[in-house]
């Protein structure tokens, strides 16, 4: 018995755990949402039409971020030889800052 009790407290404990992930993701959401609303940065789809211009390639990942005071989207694109490309862009203008290049996705 006693190990069934251990099984659901840690079952429970994974539970509450996945709804924090969850609620935290919403929560990011929620803030970047009221962030472009209130027009302090520029709307997501700007940034990946200039962003697929530069290189084509699927998006893997996208980032707000704050940095020194300033939100930088960053988009993370890999190319067809599995190179990754990030963009930094300062989220409230739109303007492109800088590109690294590294990783290789598998």
């Amino acid at each position: 018995m006693s190990s069934m009790k251990a099984a659901l407290a840690i079952f429970g404990l994974l539970c509450c755990l996945g709804s924090l992930v969850a609620a935290a993701s919403e929560g990011d959401h929620d803030a970047a949402k009221r962030l472009r609303d209130a027009g302090n940065i520029v709307p997501l789809e700007m940034i990946l039409e200039d962003a697929r211009g530069r290189h084509g390639g699927r998006v893997i990942e996208i980032e707000l971020e704050r940095e020194h005071g300033v939100y930088v989207y960053e988009v993370e694109f890999v190319d067809e030889q599995g190179a990754v490309h990030e963009y930094y862009y300062d989220a409230g203008d739109g303007r492109f800052l800088r590109e690294k290049q590294g990783e290789t996705e598998h």
